[in-house]
């Protein structure tokens, strides 16, 4: 009888409040033309006190509203507030640090004079071009090495006649061993010669380390070859049959990965995704970036470019049997992390608190490691202005 008496009282109250609104309303729009004399400062004032007034009564409103809903069971606000639920259930939840590192080879040859520098005579690649391992890249002016060579050989010529002749007597038995000796050994030191010689012709000759592609050409006829020109390569070679992904990850993650830790990449501008495993990791610290460099291998591509960018996501733990929950459902109070589940109570549903422990977070949901257990339903959506015990329903 009492919460009856309480309930009519409030609805009363209710109806006065919202008839003196209205009042304030009807009075504001009527005074037009009685005020019309007025001036412009008192309309002014007086518009902004029937807001303030107006403003006041709708917390009043509102107040009172909220007040029955919560007594007032057969009330058709009280048929239970509209929320969804998901119940919950165990499933894989996975981690991951998102970096972003770029693609690179194993093979990129930095081609160099053998010898020392020269001026380029010829060139017979371009860029883009592929080619093989010892295939000839560019000529280097040989003429002082040419020189040398046929100054050999021509005495080579001369020492190898000495050599017939001076053999011819001793076979006659004319001349001393010595003489022979001395004519067989001046062949022999030319030859070596020679192929000394040769071997310094032929470091005139650029050629491929590598099979690959020809990726940067900084070098025209009659430049000086000389391999980098201050930190540009003259002739860079790329064999992109072996790709990987470097990256610099923060050491603070460091005792979280290993050699063997999976990765997840992607190229967004290929639109190409790989799923791949640290094959490599650098035993130094960067002294400025406070980094360890990471490699990932991945299958060769045509669309796959070096130095293109590459979304990685290395994978530093994971629950086989996570509770998982949308991060937007959880909330905090005095007591720490709680997220509403709907409960049965006297044959009605109805929105109960759950103090929960969380772990890892990632994208958007987080692992619950302890406060619900399979089979609870989570209100996920409705769940901002609920209160413990509110009737809600799912339909």
């Amino acid at each position: 009888m009492i919460m009856t008496n309480k309930l009519n009282y409030m609805k009363d109250v209710l109806k006065i409040a919202s008839a003196v609104a209205l009042t304030f309303v009807l009075s504001s729009c009527g005074s037009g033309s009685k005020d019309e004399k007025g001036s412009l400062g008192d309309k002014k004032a007086q518009l902004e006190k029937l807001k303030s007034d107006k403003e006041k009564l709708d917390g009043q409103i509102k107040t009172l509203e909220d007040e029955i809903a919560k007594v007032d069971t057969s009330a058709t606000l009280n048929k239970g507030k509209l929320v969804v639920a998901t119940t919950v259930d165990q499933k894989t939840f996975d981690h991951y640090i998102d970096l972003q590192g770029h693609i690179d080879a194993d093979n990129v040859s930095y081609i160099t004079p053998r010898g020392t520098p020269g001026q380029v005579r010829a060139l017979y690649i371009k860029r883009g071009d592929f080619v093989k391992k010892g295939q000839l890249l560019a000529k280097l002016d040989d003429d002082v090495q040419q020189k040398s060579l046929q100054t050999l050989k021509t005495q080579l010529a001369y020492a190898e006649d000495v050599y017939r002749r001076q053999k011819n007597l001793w076979d006659q038995n004319i001349g001393t061993e010595m003489q022979l000796k001395t004519a067989e050994n001046s062949v022999n030191n030319l030859k070596d010669q020679i192929n000394s010689a040769t071997t310094a012709w032929d470091m005139t000759n650029v050629r491929s380390d590598v099979n690959g592609y020809v990726e940067q050409l900084n070098l025209k006829v009659g430049e000086t070859f000389v391999g980098m020109a201050g930190t540009t390569p003259q002739i860079q070679v790329v064999n992109t049959s072996s790709l990987k992904v470097v990256t610099e990850v923060p050491e603070n993650y460091l005792s979280k990965i290993k050699e063997g830790t999976p990765v997840n990449i992607k190229l967004p501008d290929a639109n190409l995704e790989f799923n791949s495993k640290i094959s490599l990791m650098n035993r130094a610290i960067g002294l400025n970036s406070r980094s360890i460099i990471t490699e990932a291998k991945i299958p060769y591509t045509p669309s796959v470019h070096i130095n293109q960018v590459a979304e990685v996501r290395i994978k530093d733990y994971t629950n086989p049997s996570a509770i998982v929950v949308p991060l937007t459902v959880l909330q905090t109070d005095e007591k720490g992390k709680y997220v509403y589940v709907i409960a049965t109570e006297n044959g009605k549903k109805i929105a109960k608190k759950k103090t929960v422990q969380v772990g890892e977070s990632y994208g958007d949901n987080i692992e619950v490691k302890g406060g619900l257990a399979v089979g609870d339903q989570v209100i996920t959506e409705g769940y901002q202005s609920l209160y413990e015990g509110q009737v809600v329903t799912t339909s």
